[in-house]
């Protein structure tokens, strides 16, 4: 999954906390998150805005980054050992929260 995909893929699936994110679109979606961060980090207004609109995609993509490798979204919540968590290699099988995530393509 390359940069343009995983963020229209965030934004697309931005309230579903089912299924499986993998790990490439997890971490390009957090390099989204950053650089918009840090571009509009002058404008408090802005700021405010886009810190609001990331919000629940963010939270859904650390979510089912999470039941990608076999593990309750829950455990987004633990501020380290979640980073090592969405480090780890997703699982290749279906697991209890569904089939591997499928790699998102766009023709148009």
């Amino acid at each position: 999954m390359d940069f343009v995909n995983a963020v229209r893929s965030g934004f697309l699936n931005y309230a579903n906390f089912e299924g499986r994110a993998s790990r490439p679109m997890f971490w390009w979606w957090a390099l989204f998150s950053t650089i918009v961060s840090q571009v509009v980090a002058g404008s408090d207004t802005l700021a405010v805005l886009v810190f609001l609109s990331l919000l629940v995609p963010s939270i859904s993509v650390a979510i089912r980054r999470m039941h990608d490798i076999g593990r309750s979204g829950w455990w987004s919540l633990v501020p380290v050992y979640s980073i090592y968590l969405a480090v780890q290699p997703g699982d290749p099988a279906m697991n209890s929260y569904g089939p591997p995530a499928p790699p998102l393509r766009y023709d148009g």
